[in-house]
């Protein structure tokens, strides 16, 4: 399906009558989002009751729960309390819920104003992402809590979610008021995301969800119910075939605790940060004398989301990056931030038509805003002769400070002047990285390809079939005398106020260019664009002066998406041709070779992208619920690359 025939996914938020506080109701369902008998009382008997929680994650490293409805929130709160206050608790609890009428924050404040557990439910307040239609990864208690809050259609994200779920709680409205929450379809999909001996529970009894559940693979049997209900469902999955996982759905690294990170910026500083998270602890090699020396060093770079009308692969992939960054920078309280919040100047759309295309998306006004060039002048100080959307949760820091953080808080062991020759894989302990006098660097059991033209050197001699661009940036920086933003602005070009009286401004974009010393055509093109983007006359324009800037080079895709994931088999240990020749035709049933990742190509969107790309190689290489819905997953998937060209030559044949 093309994408600009791809129905969009919007967000209707949920309508809530509080007129009986013990019993909130859902007009547009006719049906109460719990019984008066009390949430927290409901959710334990039936939610983790059923389930045989919480003894059935004594001693696991990770247990996975998937929800059907997440309404105000009160089972996830019942089981993070029951967590938290179980001795025998599993390391990581992922508790996974799909929400098609999410709540405005006011609401949620507003339904746990009496709550027994106000700490937990003031954190879940304090993290409510923006409600658009995306998956939103929640971290608490360290990152040993997580929630995944899916935004939409649950038949959509039952085939957009990548994961294995031990528990399922069904908690959707009566069948009779919301019939698509327990269609036959929907349960039967609960089978694919089941792992070995799953269990699951409702409060529901209808004969359609029995019957769905058995067709799905559970065996299921009536027990007592909750208050003045007469039964529940409990039902653990007992198939007569187990399914197989497809090849690139499994762990690249199970139980790996320890692993190699080869380079030391954005990428692999953010990788080492999500593995930490996993419970593997890292050692990040580098040819420099510290972190951020390549193309992370820059002084101050962006981070913001994009929106399109047809909400287009790009933009729903920059949208999640996005916010995940945002979440991320608010638990680093230490980072210094340069700007607040991002304004980008739109070049073909008035107001009026910007707003109705938010409109359009349903994007809440906490993601994205349409501000008249009025508005957008007094916001960025600059004399803006467009309108501009405004990112709330964007802005602009320093590359640099952003790694050093997420190293820390990684506690990685950390390896400089060790530029890495090449690469082996032993039997028994995984990956090496030798250096140049044959001295063994490190080995484990995972490697990541995190860095820049080393990394990519030793990328391209296992896995030639990617396509990488090496491009040459120059970044000008005016001392003083220009007009300095109060806020990043970008559009053709960007300008970024430093912490004293000038700001940077930038950047230029060559392929193949080696030239590392600052050229005086690329800072008068970089003051053109500034004086352009800023509005500035004839004569401000040719006072402009650059008082200095940087070179840098950053790698990138055709596709400007980056990569991500495990590296093929096929395209490693075959020719092109023979590889094609049996070529699964989609990315998830292509098989990737163990202990293998790559994260690398984020071109000029290291800040953006590094947080999100980093949650992703993590739980691809532990086997645990990906942050990313499929379809995201699988465009910056390193073998869409080869796939594409073997459909392309299908076609030609």
């Amino acid at each position: 399906m093309s994408i600009r025939n791809k129905k969009l996914v919007t967000l209707t938020p949920a309508r809530i009558d509080f007129a009986d506080p013990s019993a909130p109701l859902a007009p547009d369902f006719g049906d109460v989002y719990h019984s008066r008998a009390g949430a927290l009382a409901q959710a334990r008997h039936v939610f983790l009751g059923a389930n045989g929680l919480p003894g059935r994650w004594a001693g696991r490293e990770e247990f996975v729960i998937l929800e059907t409805g997440f309404g105000l929130g009160n089972n996830f709160l019942a089981t993070w309390e029951a967590w938290r206050q179980d001795p025998q608790r599993c390391e990581r609890l992922v508790f996974i819920s799909i929400e098609k009428h999410p709540l405005l924050r006011a609401d949620l404040a507003r339904a746990h104003a009496q709550t027994e557990l106000p700490e937990q439910a003031a954190a879940l307040l304090a993290a409510w992402p923006p409600l658009t239609p995306d998956l939103h990864r929640l971290s608490f208690e360290q990152g040993k809590v997580q929630l995944l809050l899916c935004f939409g259609d649950a038949q959509h994200w039952l085939r957009e979610l990548v994961a294995e779920v031990d528990a399922f709680y069904l908690d959707g409205f009566n069948p009779q008021q919301n019939p698509e929450m327990w269609d036959r379809h929907l349960l039967k999909a609960l089978g694919r995301h089941a792992a070995p001996g799953a269990t699951a529970g409702s409060w529901s009894v209808a004969p359609q969800v029995r019957e769905g559940l058995a067709a799905a693979g559970f065996e299921v049997e009536r027990q007592r119910g909750f208050a003045n209900k007469g039964g529940m469902c409990v039902a653990r999955y007992l198939p007569r075939h187990q399914l197989q996982k497809p090849a690139a759905r499994a762990a690249l690294a199970p139980g790996a605790r320890t692993a190699l990170v080869l380079g030391a910026g954005l990428a692999g500083a953010a990788c080492a940060w999500a593995l930490a998270q996993r419970g593997i602890a890292c050692t990040v090699i580098d040819e420099h004398g510290g972190p951020a020396q390549a193309s992370s060093g820059n002084p101050a770079g962006l981070f913001h989301g994009t929106l399109n009308p047809d909400d287009g692969v790009h933009a729903r992939f920059n949208r999640a990056a996005a916010l995940e960054t945002e979440r991320v920078l608010r638990s680093l309280p230490d980072l210094p931030w340069l700007q607040r919040g991002l304004l980008r100047v739109e070049s073909e759309r008035d107001a009026v038509q910007m707003q109705a295309l938010i409109e359009r998306l349903s994007l809440p006004p906490d993601y994205v805003q349409a501000l008249d060039a009025t508005q957008a002048q007094a916001l960025s100080g600059l004399a803006l002769a467009r309108p501009a959307w405004f990112y709330p949760g964007g802005g602009a820091l320093p590359p640099a400070a952003y790694v050093a953080a997420l190293l820390a808080h990684s506690r990685a062991a950390l390896r400089w002047h060790s530029p890495v020759q090449r690469l082996s894989q032993g039997t028994d302990a995984g990956w090496q990285a030798w250096g140049a006098d044959g001295q063994l660097l490190g080995e484990a059991p995972l490697l990541v390809l995190a860095g820049g033209h080393r990394a990519q050197a030793l990328l391209q001699e296992m896995a030639p079939d990617l396509p990488l661009l090496r491009l040459r940036g120059q970044l000008s920086h005016v001392a003083e005398g220009g007009p300095r933003p109060l806020r990043p602005v970008a559009g053709q070009g960007y300008a970024i106020a430093d912490p004293d009286k000038g700001f940077w401004c930038g950047a230029t974009s060559q392929e193949n260019d080696p030239e590392a010393e600052l050229r005086v055509a690329d800072h008068e093109h970089n003051l053109s664009q500034f004086a352009d983007l800023s509005g500035l006359g004839p004569t401000q324009a040719e006072s402009l002066q650059a008082s200095g800037g940087r070179v840098g080079w950053r790698l990138a895709t055709p596709d400007r998406l980056p990569l991500v994931g495990g590296l093929t088999r096929l395209a490693m240990t075959e020719s092109a041709e023979e590889a094609a020749s049996r070529l699964p035709d989609q990315l998830r049933f292509m098989p990737r070779r163990p202990g293998l990742a790559v994260c690398m190509g984020l071109g000029s969107r290291g800040i953006a992208w590094a947080a999100l790309c980093a949650q992703v190689l993590a739980a691809q290489a532990t086997g645990a619920p990906v942050s990313l819905p499929a379809s995201l997953i699988d465009a910056i998937d390193p073998a869409r690359f080869l796939l594409r060209r073997h459909r392309q030559g299908r076609s030609a044949g």
